[in-house]
């Protein structure tokens, strides 16, 4: 069945459900998302100096850990084209005393709102599934990145073993959602989620996605038993 990721459509879903997106991400993941965005994060092996973009920033976790990171972003602008997530984004930032080093920007993840190759390195968390082309949103960022950056992906995975699929598959597609419901009130939103990964494109072929835009020396890692999986290359 093929899923509505119509730009307009997606924003409204994520603007419904911003109050407990943060609450939520914790709740579903058993806080286990904070050490997937470190991982990430890591991968970019970042000195201090780099600027990036975060891409489907929502509501900033991803350019926050990039700055707090030892070593860190030297600056982060962050893109959403959800207004909700990104009032809540611009909130935490101020609170963590970081809106000197991050720029919370509203805009389509496959029309950037930044210069070519103007960032050190790119990121992307739980968001190029929901990008209508992913393809085009990953051109952009290969348009977006300095020759040698670096770009991390992270997204939901079907687990390859068939004995963790047993185990998480039931949890995904109807506790998870059940769970998601109950706490943002929100209907579709947490059915959309186990629906939208389900149909997704598979790791080789977004591997092949990424070869094809020009990046260099993809890899993809399965993280906590394939169910995530971290996308890795180099422009």
């Amino acid at each position: 069945m093929a899923i509505d990721k119509r730009p307009t459509r997606v924003a409204a879903m994520f603007d419904a459900i911003a109050a407990r997106y943060d609450l939520l991400n914790r709740l579903l993941s058993a806080g286990i998302d904070r050490r997937w965005r470190r991982r990430a994060i890591r991968s970019l092996r970042l000195t201090g100096r780099e600027s990036v973009v975060d891409v489907c920033t929502g509501t900033a976790d991803v350019a926050l850990t990039a700055v707090e990171a030892r070593p860190g972003a030297a600056r982060v602008v962050g893109i959403d084209f959800s207004g909700e997530m990104l009032r809540l984004g611009s909130r935490k930032v101020r609170r963590q005393g970081q809106a000197g080093r991050i720029l919370l920007a509203r805009g389509d993840a496959t029309r950037l709102p930044i210069r070519s190759e103007s960032a050190d390195a790119a990121t992307v968390a739980f968001g190029i599934r929901n990008v209508e082309d992913p393809e085009r949103g990953l051109a952009e960022m290969y348009r977006a990145l300095v020759p040698g950056g670096r770009l991390a992906i992270l997204e939901f995975s079907i687990p390859s073993s068939a004995l963790i699929r047993a185990v998480y598959l039931p949890y995904f597609r109807y506790v998870l959602p059940r769970i998601g419901r109950l706490v943002s009130g929100h209907g579709s939103a947490y059915t959309y989620l186990p629906a939208s990964v389900g149909s997704f494109i598979p790791p080789e072929t977004m591997l092949a996605m990424l070869a094809a835009c020009g990046f260099l020396d993809a890899q993809a890692t399965p993280l906590t038993g394939g169910i995530v999986m971290l996308y890795t290359a180099e422009k």
